[in-house]
């Protein structure tokens, strides 16, 4: 790598001009496949044309059409972004890489979380200068949202945003080298749907070889639709839009009615004979596989790749706290939360109830919350991984609690990730209105997750025990870390 002012390095379609910034050199907005225009929106991704000359990549591009998310009284700009920066060159990375150069570095690819709708690599949150700053070659993308993305439609390929996620590995595979990058480490990380969706590279013959390790941040090796689910979400959506269910009348339509119809399509009962909701009401869009990636991975696929995987101690309550559902939570709350999860809810409000005897409804129905979309579907997946010897499963819970909205937030969905990636001190996330309160966190916290992902993805060891399916090593992320064998057995049972 040259080491002029302005760093061009040469990729496969061509040469990019990236900046450098103290300890990082940063290249923004690299496409890794072609604009989904058209009828190409619901193909699978396609290379894309090379260029002429260097592309500037000193600037963040478009990203995927959506519409703003809003949760409530709770800030959630540095994680989803402020919505659509419009254009069709979107399906690109952006590189942090050391200014010092390097090769053979560790490399970590990441998947951003918005509920298969929202987020892109803008969100402040996502800038990876720490770990180029520490010697990780960081890439962060952009896939396909909503109906372009996950939309499962008669004629085109299911999860197309999987898709670009393999696709991405693909070019990370062909140009990191060029970076600093060591193509044959490679740890895919994501969080929230990015997690669900690196759940289903793992379930993914396709991406075999691309990666050697995952790391799935509060997500759910059982948080795919059915085809059967998935239909009535397509109907639905060829409804609001007054067109046949079949991708050549979706290729007519613009990415602004797209993204308008997809925010229509809340509520949709997805209760089959067979199937509960795995996002209990919450998104009509998921992955759709007739097989969990969890019972995927059972049967032998991933054996290879080493996995860390976890949860936060009270993810249901970014659902409940910031729109004024969590104090006002009655019995009633807890039942219904119990029979939107589970087939058998008198006995699981049954179990929580013995399993924490001082908790109030409020946390009874965000721990129920927090299992059935994370808990059991991440302690399924590692499970699944750790009957195979071939390599490693590690476990946490991430207990850190956050004093936001009048200390009511707690360790909630997304409050790991200013720590991830060691930007717990930028005033966007701190605050009475943002994810980590007003109340400064433990110094070396943020130093401590952000070295222990990267000794993952260097080493495949974050540095205590391994999960296995007798003791279930779990270590607990707070001001001290302890390590606990099968934390809350008896709910982990009522889900298995």
């Amino acid at each position: 790598m040259n080491h002029h002012p302005d760093p061009v390095v040469t990729t496969a379609q061509g040469a990019v001009r990236g900046l450098r910034q103290d300890a990082t050199l940063t290249f923004l907005n690299i496409p890794y496949a072609a604009p989904p225009r058209g009828a190409g929106r619901f193909a699978p991704p396609q290379p894309h044309e090379p260029w002429d000359g260097v592309r500037d990549a000193t600037a963040p591009g478009p990203n995927a059409p959506q519409s703003e998310r809003k949760l409530g009284n709770v800030d959630m700009t540095p994680y989803f972004g402020t919505g659509w920066s419009r254009g069709e060159d979107y399906l690109t990375v952006n590189v942090f890489t050391p200014a010092v150069g390097g090769d053979e570095l560790p490399v970590m690819v990441f998947v951003h979380g918005g509920g298969f709708v929202a987020g892109s690599t803008r969100s402040t949150m996502y800038d990876g200068s720490a770990f180029a700053r520490d010697g990780v070659v960081l890439v962060t993308l952009n896939y396909r949202l909503g109906i372009a993305g996950f939309l499962d439609i008669p004629g085109a390929p299911a999860n197309r945003g999987l898709l670009d996620v393999v696709a991405a590995l693909r070019w990370v595979r062909e140009n990191i080298a060029a970076f600093g990058g060591d193509p044959h480490n490679v740890t895919l990380f994501g969080q929230s749907a990015g997690a669900t969706t690196v759940g289903g590279v793992l379930a993914t013959p396709e991406a075999a070889g691309l990666f050697r390790r995952a790391i799935v941040q509060s997500g759910s090796g059982l948080g795919a639709f059915t085809t059967e689910q998935a239909a009535r979400v397509t109907k639905a959506a060829a409804e609001a839009l007054g067109i046949e269910p079949h991708v050549d009348a979706f290729a007519d339509i613009s990415d602004d009615r797209l993204v308008e119809a997809a925010s229509q399509l809340a509520g949709i009962d997805l209760q089959t004979e067979t199937h509960g909701d795995p996002l209990i009401g919450l998104s009509p869009f998921s992955l759709v596989l007739d097989t969990q990636p969890a019972t995927s991975v059972a049967a032998g696929l991933s054996a290879d790749v080493d996995l860390l995987i976890g949860t936060n101690t009270q993810e249901g309550n970014l659902y409940l706290v910031p729109v004024g559902k969590y104090a006002t939570s009655t019995a009633a709350d807890v039942d219904e939360a119990a029979a939107r999860s589970h087939p058998n809810p008198a006995q699981l409000v049954e179990t929580y109830r013995k399993s924490r005897p001082e908790a109030s409804f409020a946390e009874l129905r965000s721990a129920i919350m927090a299992d059935a979309l994370f808990g059991a579907g991440s302690r399924a997946l590692a499970g699944a991984h750790a009957a195979h010897p071939k390599s490693a499963t590690y476990a946490y819970e991430f207990a850190w609690r956050s004093k936001a909205l009048d200390g009511e937030l707690g360790a909630t969905h997304a409050v790991e990730l200013p720590f991830v990636f060691d930007l717990a001190d930028r005033p966007e996330v701190n605050g009475p209105n943002a994810l980590l309160g007003p109340d400064k966190p433990p110094a070396d916290l943020a130093t401590r997750v952000h070295e222990t992902w990267i000794r993952f993805a260097r080493t495949g060891d974050p540095g205590w025990d391994p999960y296995d399916t007798e003791r279930r090593a779990t270590m607990r992320i707070d001001a001290e870390w302890t390590q606990a064998d099968d934390p809350r057995s008896q709910e982990r049972q009522a889900w298995s």
